[in-house]
């Protein structure tokens, strides 16, 4: 998250090799009244490589979205800045981001809502670990005091970084960060004794354990700090108000058959998504939390950060940036 992006880019940093295509839909004045409704049954979203967003390839692979009545294009994007200029250009109805990106969406008018969260730390599986280097002596988060942590500054990944070194009682004037903004660079870095400590999501963390780096800890432990989230643009909210629903009630089936039976689902991760070759077997498909949003509390602490940080200049609304009305409650 840079400071006035659309959105708070911590997934900007994936450098990735993306898969196919952008289906560009045209509405031309006079058009049939069959195509009118087939436009309103489709949605774009823009998605990164990531875990995150395999509900979605469940979804269209178990035929969720054909028996909803819905053609979904899940649009690969390179970075979070491509995905958010997508958005601003109107040619996508929503993606995978984060609480802050929502946030910085709606700095001026409220452009976006989230409806759902899309992935959480849950049991043992983090979104983000902070990792010292092999054979490294830091072996708590106290160890860190002064010490700089690499990241990419004013993103989603710093303010993870500084929440959970203060959850532990690192003093504010002792965090310090080291700015690297390309994963596999920092990944290599931290593994090479170049920088002494880093912190990465999953599964490039998970790889870099694998590889030799150390666990100083991980957003399991403090809850409601890290998150991705569902959001769809307004006119997508106002205007394809039931393919949305439709496409929740899908999306809450796959993350049902990933959290039931994961390992089924590992080739079709694999054929989507990122995961470094030596964990591509190991690396835990995580499981999803289902029917719930992110709470105010959440909201108000990330948008606190983002005014000290001068990312944002005034509080955004949390009851119009944020909506329940496509929950599915179990």
């Amino acid at each position: 998250m840079k400071k006035k992006a659309a959105g708070i880019g911590s997934m900007r940093e994936l450098v990735v090799a993306l898969f196919a295509g952008l289906l560009v839909i045209a509405t031309v004045a006079g058009a049939a009244v069959a195509s009118n409704e087939r436009v309103d049954n489709q949605l774009r979203l823009a998605v990164l490589p990531i875990p995150d967003v395999l509900p979605i390839y469940v979804a269209e692979a178990n035929g969720y979205f054909a028996e909803e009545g819905i053609v979904v294009e899940a649009l690969p994007v390179g970075s979070a800045v491509e995905r958010d200029q997508l958005m601003q250009a109107g040619r996508i109805d929503g993606m995978i981001n984060e609480v802050g990106g929502a946030a910085l969406f709606n700095r001026d008018r409220v452009q976006m809502k989230i409806v759902s969260y899309a992935r959480v730390p849950i049991d043992e599986a983090p979104l983000f670990r902070i990792l010292a280097a092999p054979g490294s002596e830091v072996a708590s988060v106290s160890d860190l005091a002064g010490i700089p942590v690499a990241v990419s500054k004013n993103t989603v990944i710093e303010y993870i970084t500084g929440r959970l070194m203060a959850s532990e009682g690192v003093a504010a004037q002792d965090i310090k960060f080291a700015s690297v903004p390309v994963l596999p660079e920092r990944m290599q870095l931290l593994l090479a004794g170049q920088i002494k400590a880093a912190t990465l999501p999953d599964p490039l963390a998970f790889a870099a354990l694998q590889a030799g780096a150390v666990e100083v800890t991980n957003d399991l432990k403090v809850a409601g700090l890290s998150a991705s989230v569902i959001s769809f643009s307004v006119a997508a909210t106002d205007e394809k108000h039931a393919a949305i629903e439709k496409f929740m009630r899908a999306w809450d089936r796959a993350a049902a058959d990933l959290n039931d039976n994961p390992d089924r689902y590992r080739e079709l991760m694999l054929a989507r998504i990122r995961v470094p070759k030596n964990v591509q077997q190991s690396f835990r498909i995580p499981p999803f939390p289902r029917g719930q949003v992110p709470s105010k509390l959440q909201w108000d602490d990330v948008q606190q950060w983002l005014l000290e940080k001068k990312l944002l200049e005034k509080e955004v609304s949390y009851e119009d940036s944020v909506t329940e009305k496509y929950i599915n409650r179990q």
